[in-house]
């Protein structure tokens, strides 16, 4: 099965980096592309990418021949191995392993279009937005950045009780922007608070109608819950939710199951460590090191699987929550949709702190989990600016980088 993912193969400059090492070409293209499946995304760019630019200089040549010039553009076409493979790997290399949120509580950021070529540069294939930002969707089209657009808890109700809304929620905020913005989820309500819980899997369940009746049905509609559901983090197999999470989490997650979406956790070994009081918890681990990867071995053991972090442990904890609501869920994949660590404000907030948790987290995501080693860790750091119109203290340090575009900390964002 082949399965339609977006329009525009990358960026210009990704072009023009191929195109440096295959010779000169015009100056834009666009296609449209499939993955196939099993294929990441990064591959199949750079697959069509490089099919797209043999066609078009082939293409080119042919033309300047004539018009009497026999053959196909490929015909005749000989093609190095090795210069494909230096191709792949240059792209690669530059690709970010991790997502990021772009928030927006700031009155001194830069505009939409700064931003996505701050994206560009730094290699990040994937975004969060809290709110289907019509700047940034804009910007962001064409761009062949992935988009994870939230849907806010005030929309809830509305979309929840009427089919309608949600189809013209849909209309205005996703369709309007296909297919030049490759939607990858829409995440409806973000962290859910209780009194609003019941319109969770009402709105869920219309947009995900909105979607397919719009012929985007490949765009994934989920929810994202904050650590604070999971009542058990360790040992992780014996996750739990809270109480009040299990009044509705067993609908969200036979939704998933049944839509083949992912389950997003805003998952924060930081506040772990904090409001664990710091030092050691109750299992005796040390928790600041189990918190920022930095543990030299593994420092909890649950039964055969050794845990050396605190992201992975929770991330299992949660599948393991799943599991125990008896619903089913087994397919349901985790998508860590928040993490990160902040420079400034709070306890054991420091530059130090907040680049090696963020550094360490780019190279494991690779490492699966040990309950799931080997499948790639989906994650998103937040965030990519500091943000001076949240609360003050912590709130507003979780950024990569200042709204002048300048970083807070050197960090490489491939691994």
């Amino acid at each position: 099965m082949r399965t339609k993912v977006g329009q525009t193969l990358t960026s210009s400059a990704d072009k023009d980096h191929i195109l440096s090492i295959l010779g000169p070409g015009s100056s834009t293209f666009r296609r449209r592309w499939l993955l196939p499946a099993g294929e990441t995304q990064q591959a199949a760019a750079a697959r069509a990418l490089l099919v797209s630019i043999v066609l078009e200089e082939r293409t080119v040549a042919m033309a300047t021949q004539g018009a009497g010039a026999a053959g196909t553009p490929l015909s005749g076409f000989g093609f190095d191995m090795a210069m494909l493979l230096a191709v792949l790997a240059s792209i690669f290399a530059r690709a970010a392993s991790v997502g990021v949120c772009y928030g927006t509580s700031g009155d001194n950021l830069p505009p939409a279009s700064t931003v996505v070529g701050m994206l560009r540069d730094n290699g990040f294939t994937v975004v969060r937005l809290y709110w289907p930002d019509g700047a940034a969707l804009a910007a962001l089209g064409g761009s062949g950045i992935k988009v994870v657009v939230g849907a806010p808890n005030d929309d809830l109700p509305e979309l929840a009780s009427s089919a309608s809304a949600a189809a013209a929620w849909v209309r205005q905020h996703i369709e309007s922007y296909c297919p030049s913005v490759a939607f990858r989820y829409v995440v409806v309500g973000n962290e859910v608070p209780v009194g609003q819980t019941q319109y969770l899997v009402p709105a869920m369940e219309n947009v995900h109608a909105a979607l397919a009746a719009a012929g985007l049905g490949h765009v994934k509609v989920t929810t994202a819950i904050s650590q604070g559901t999971i009542a058990v983090h360790l040992p992780p197999s014996a996750g739990e939710f809270t109480a009040e999470a299990r009044s509705f989490m067993p609908y969200v997650v036979e939704f998933l199951e049944r839509t083949r979406a992912p389950l997003l956790a805003n998952l924060y070994p930081y506040f772990v460590y904090t409001l664990g009081g710091g030092g050691n918890g109750a299992m005796g681990v040390d928790l600041l090191s189990f918190a920022l990867f930095t543990a030299p071995g593994p420092v909890v053991q649950d039964g055969e699987y050794g845990y050396q972090n605190l992201l992975e442990a929770s991330v299992d904890a949660l599948y393991a929550a799943v599991a125990r609501l008896g619903v089913g869920g087994q397919n349901v994949r985790v998508v860590v949709s928040e993490t990160g660590w902040p420079t400034a404000g709070g306890a054991a907030a420091s530059v130090e702190n907040a680049r090696t948790f963020n550094q360490n987290l780019v190279t494991h995501v690779w490492n699966g989990t040990p309950r799931r080693p080997g499948k790639r860790l989906e994650a998103y750091v937040f965030a990519l600016f500091n943000e001076n119109l949240k609360e003050a203290g912590v709130e507003q340090n979780w950024g990569l980088f200042y709204p002048n575009t300048e970083r807070v900390y050197p960090i490489t964002f491939n691994a």
